[in-house]
């Protein structure tokens, strides 16, 4: 009886829906912002995340290092997600010198992203610096490549609620589950 307990609590967590390591807590919002998605539009957040649970990440196209993974990551929770088509995921890029549009594209298309739920973005350094410095916490954009490899879980009112190492053992489980909880909760 204990074995299959243990059992059935394993497969839970694995699957993402196991119990919460902790509460979620409230940290601050994220402004409305407005750059530029894959396709060359403008992306305003107050129309595209208003009301939305969304997962950021900040990358470059050219990396690397941990991207890469970061962006496999991303991708392994679009597909698990599929059941909540209201979650939006959100890579903004580190590198809008050479992140172009039309590079954000290819990136995307590489990582085989749904276009309806995962936009790829870029914009002036000194935007993607402020969202990156101020908004999330997450230090500097300053053209030096280096940059945080957390991903950040935002509400539906737009408040960061969680951010996750991307080299943390089990993330996108942990991320699934809280993700799944904010489903829940309406949050």
């Amino acid at each position: 009886m204990i074995r299959r307990s243990l059992i059935l609590g394993a497969m839970l967590l694995v699957a993402g829906c196991g119990p919460r390591r902790e509460p979620l807590s409230v940290y601050q919002s994220i402004p409305d912002f407005v750059l530029t998605a894959q396709t060359g539009q403008e992306f305003r957040s107050a129309e595209m995340l208003k009301g939305r649970i969304w997962i950021a990440d900040f990358i470059f196209t050219s990396c690397t290092g941990p991207c890469p993974r970061m962006s496999s990551q991303m991708r392994r929770l679009q597909e698990n997600l599929k059941d909540l088509p209201d979650v939006r995921f959100v890579s903004f890029s580190v590198d809008p010198v050479n992140d172009t549009p039309q590079v954000l594209a290819a990136y995307a298309k590489r990582f085989e992203a749904d276009q309806s739920r995962w936009a790829f973005l870029t914009g002036s350094q000194k935007s993607l610096n402020a969202l990156a410095r101020e908004a999330f916490l997450l230090g500097t954009v300053d053209g030096s490549l280096n940059h945080s490899t957390r991903f950040v879980l935002v509400d539906r009112e737009g408040r960061v609620r969680r951010l996750y190492g991307s080299s943390e053992p089990g993330v996108v489980g942990i991320i699934l589950d809280d993700v799944r909880h904010l489903a829940k909760a309406g949050a």
